[in-house]
């Protein structure tokens, strides 16, 4: 074993969020971490750890979980190593040399790494002080470099990612190159633990998961199915408006299809196992493309009849790992909002530019801004020849042009068969989610024979777009309710108005205003319990209803309400029909 000051070549960190410094500091405070929790707790095997988006982490196997007493133990300890100042030392040495080293020490998971190195290869580590791991770096000169850290939190972790293995312990923490970087971060993430969609769901009562059903499958309340009614419903009127039709393919299919779509080849892994149905393999369906090619096959068209834009919110299934899985924005069953257009060469550009009209209509209503990605052709596995590429990624282009939307260029980040859009959306904390996709598919109209007859009488291929505008609405109402806080506009909110009664002697009033709130169509509830109004009150702003109407004798004998907007306060008293106009003006103008 040799130690040596460090190559130049370093491994390539630039694109890593922050840049190749952050990414340097972090990976020297997951070192750091490691070497406390060993320290502190020898037994524990070290598997493995690396900087990722927003912090680090490293994974732990000890036949004890880590406690938040522990957590607390490890970052002192960690303080007290970068007080030291100990030196990242560079280390490199033979394959048999560090084989021997970690099977003394027992450390399994560290001979699976060396399993990976060629025989007669070199092996590189980074010691500071007694801890010394396999590594490639980059790493500070010492430990004194890290200025501003944090643990975080501990969680489960299957060993390589496979639930076939032993669950380890992972531990995050989080770092920066000054502690007002890291406390406007930890800001940060207070605010977006205040907007998690699974602790709001759970209390404004949209959803839940069920165990004894399976994880990743979503159950909608009905106050979630309201607001899943009333996105539907925008979302189908909007299209209607635009010249699309809608269809409805079944949730599963005979394998044979998606042996022709390529599905089972490329997607296989993702599929759930097939079903025998009278001696035939069927799957349930992983895309809705397939089908919506069926529907188009089952007559000729000509040039006259193009474009035609299916559209279907389509329930799909897709194996996800239950270690990703996540609320409703990471499932295995979910409805996408799915379009394919069959169209012409000629009018390709027209429909990405129609695309991007609706998208940008709908994302607005929803209050978000976004940036788009042009994802172009990867480098080296793809499907169709290179003028198809290039027409199709023009067409992107140029459309994006025509709306004038900026938009960053993602070199080799298309799909292998196609070159794509891809958009991002910013909620009200800065994050960025990936949502609507336009795809310009060069595969599956070869695939499956899609012709069309051209004006000169011969048949021609169909150019066949993919979009979803939303994603899925399981994902989408997740970011969604993080984007609001669970404070829907008054447009989408399940419940926009609870009526209160001061007391039992304004119950007939309150029932009556409630009978004209529905029927002018105001999603309306009345709280008749025999509770004191302000905890009415206060329970209604705790599930975040809009408006709280305040009905009394002196209401009832003039005619009026008292309603409260939430957020807002008390507002003028004003007669029924008044506060329904206003209701309604908020909701027809989705302001």
């Amino acid at each position: 074993m040799s130690s040596t000051q460090a190559p130049e070549d370093r491994p390539d960190v630039s694109g890593y969020s922050g840049g190749a410094e952050l990414y340097r500091l972090r990976h020297s405070a997951a070192h750091v971490l490691a070497s406390a929790v060993t320290e502190l707790f020898p037994e524990t095997k070290v598997a493995g750890g690396p900087p990722v988006e927003n912090g680090f982490y490293y994974d732990f196997a000890r036949p004890t979980p880590f406690t938040p007493e522990d957590l607390e133990r490890i970052e002192a300890r960690m303080r007290e190593i970068i007080a030291e100042d100990r030196p990242f030392e560079y280390v490199e040495t033979t394959k048999d040399e560090a084989y021997a080293r970690f099977a003394a020490a027992n450390e399994k998971y560290k001979l699976h790494f060396l399993t990976q190195v060629p025989e007669g290869g070199r092996v590189t580590y980074y010691r500071s002080g007694p801890f010394l791991d396999l590594c490639r770096g980059p790493h500070l000169q010492g430990t004194g470099g890290i200025k501003a850290f944090k643990v975080t939190h501990v969680a489960g972790a299957y060993w390589l990612g496979s639930e076939r293995n032993e669950m380890l312990q992972r531990i995050y923490g989080t770092a920066f190159p000054a502690q007002q970087d890291l406390d406007e971060y930890l800001k940060r993430v207070e605010d977006a633990l205040k907007r998690d969609h699974r602790r709001l769901g759970r209390e404004l009562d949209l959803f839940s998961i069920h165990e004894e059903v399976g994880p990743g499958l979503v159950h909608w309340h009905p106050k979630g199915g309201m607001l899943r009614h009333l996105i539907e419903n925008f979302w189908k009127e909007e299209h209607l408006r635009r010249g699309y039709q809608f269809v409805y393919t079944p949730h599963l299919a005979s394998e044979k299809l998606f042996q022709i779509s390529g599905h089972l080849e490329n997607y296989g892994d993702i599929m759930y196992s097939p079903m025998d149905i009278d001696g035939q393999p069927y799957r349930v369906k992983p895309m809705n493309c397939p089908g919506h090619i069926m529907i188009y096959q089952t007559r000729r068209h000509s040039y006259r009849d193009l474009p035609l834009r299916y559209a279907e919110l389509g329930t799909v299934y897709r194996y996800e790992r239950s270690g990703v899985l996540h609320g409703m924005e990471r499932v295995r069953g979910f409805t996408q909002d799915d379009s394919h257009i069959f169209c012409t060469r000629e009018q390709l550009q027209d429909e990405v530019l129609g695309i991007l009209d609706l998208m940008d209509f709908l994302l607005k209503a929803f209050g978000y801004e976004y940036v788009c990605y042009l994802a172009t052709r990867p480098k080296e596995k793809y499907l169709g020849s290179d003028e198809e590429w290039a027409f199709a990624t023009d067409a992107l282009r140029q459309a994006l042009d025509r709306r004038g939307l900026p938009y960053e260029v993602d070199e080799g980040g298309g799909a292998f068969y196609a070159p794509k859009i891809d958009v991002k959306l910013r909620d009200a904390l800065g994050r960025e989610w990936q949502c609507p996709t336009i795809q310009v598919d060069l595969n599956l109209p070869k695939r499956f024979g899609v012709y069309y007859t051209a004006s000169d009488g011969k048949e021609h291929e169909v150019v066949m777009l993919h979009r979803a505008l939303l994603g899925s609405m399981e994902r989408f109402v997740g970011i969604l309710i993080e984007h609001t806080g669970g404070e829907f506009p008054v447009w989408l909110a399940p419940v926009q108005a609870i009526v209160i009664p001061a007391n039992p002697k304004a119950f007939d009033y309150a029932a009556d205003t409630l009978r004209m709130l529905k029927e002018a169509g105001v999603r309306a509830e009345v709280d008749l319990r025999d509770e004191k109004m302000g905890a009415k009150i206060r329970d209604a702003e705790l599930v975040k209803i809009p408006y709280m109407v305040v009905v009394g004798p002196r209401e009832a004998e003039a005619g009026l309400v008292a309603p409260r907007r939430k957020g807002q306060g008390q507002l003028d008293p004003m007669s029924r029909e008044a506060f329904i106009e206003r209701v309604q003006r908020e909701t027809r103008e989705r302001s």
